[in-house]
């Protein structure tokens, strides 16, 4: 167990912002926290569920102080809603704030998604009509979300299952529009990316050529399940529980070559295996990237 926690929080906050390395990162999760301790792992950076650590104190931040220690730190956010019909949480947003003036964070992204409804909260990221409509509605919580935080957010795209009649404007294009709008930067999931391509029928790697990555400043792979919907076609589910696939890793290859070294991220929440078969898919995040890397300066120094 970590030591004493005031003076461990006091250190943390008083710590500047340690940047996202362009290099492999992995989810923080309980089962790993001892291992991180004692063996300090070369990875470059952990990725945390910020309403796993909305308490006050306790086992969970005693850790998480510990672990911003020795490592910088994203928070990705599942419980914002920012796509909700209704008004933003702000007891939500406000302990979320709490949390990153603690921790410092060098990065905060949320979903494009909702998972409210009057009073209700749906264990769901739920897909959006893609219209003007709904692209100043989410353009108006990006905008709060930022203010209370008083830093730019990035925004996911997300995963789906199904479209909707009224959507007008490419995903794509929403979200480089909601970019211009807000001020916001973007998350590029290309896991996503590959579940939504075979739900809908539509091609990954073109959609990739249509998204704005210059505006991405990070990216995450992830495993996914395959199933079969009522008609027998391929209906892939985002599980975060298996390792990468390998058209994933293609996308992951495609996306860093145009997009130059950025923060990767190995999405696995749950099924959550031993640190050793986390760390080989890291590793091999890590070797793309590296080679990605390396044909960049190439081409840099020739240019």
């Amino acid at each position: 167990m970590p030591g004493h926690a005031g003076g461990c929080a006091a250190a943390v906050r008083n710590r500047p912002v340690a940047p996202i390395p362009a290099s492999a990162g992995v989810g923080l999760k309980p089962a790993h926290y001892q291992h991180i301790l004692e063996h300090r792992p070369a990875i470059g950076w952990f990725e945390v569920h910020p309403e796993n650590y909305m308490g006050a104190g306790g086992p969970p931040h005693r850790y998480l102080e510990a672990i911003r220690e020795l490592y910088p730190l994203s928070l990705h956010g599942v419980g914002l809603s920012i796509g909700g019909a209704g008004r933003l949480d702000r007891a939500h947003l406000e302990r979320l704030a709490t949390l990153v003036r603690r921790y410092q964070p060098a990065l905060f992204s949320e979903h494009l998604a909702w998972s409210t409804h009057t009073r209700g909260f749906m264990n769901d990221l739920l897909p959006l009509p893609y219209n003007e409509e709904t692209l100043a509605h989410v353009a108006g919580h990006v905008a709060e979300v930022q203010d209370a935080l008083g830093r730019r957010m990035l925004v996911e795209n997300p995963a789906t299952y199904l479209r909707f009649e009224d959507s007008s404007i490419a995903e794509t294009q929403f979200l480089e529009e909601l970019a211009t709008r807000t001020g916001c930067g973007l998350l590029l999931d290309v896991n996503n990316v590959y579940v939504s391509g075979t739900n809908h029928g539509f091609d990954p790697p073109g959609y990739l050529d249509r998204f704005p990555t210059r505006l991405v400043e990070e990216i995450h792979v992830a495993g996914h399940v395959r199933r079969e919907d009522d008609l027998g076609q391929p209906l892939l589910i985002d599980s975060h529980d298996a390792p990468v696939a390998d058209p994933v890793w293609a996308l992951l290859e495609q996306a860093l070559q145009v997009a130059g070294p950025l923060p990767v991220l190995v999405e696995w929440d749950s099924s959550i295996p031993a640190w050793d078969g986390l760390m080989r898919e890291a590793t091999r995040a890590q070797r793309i990237l590296h080679a990605r890397t390396t044909e960049h300066r190439r081409h840099a120094a020739t240019a």
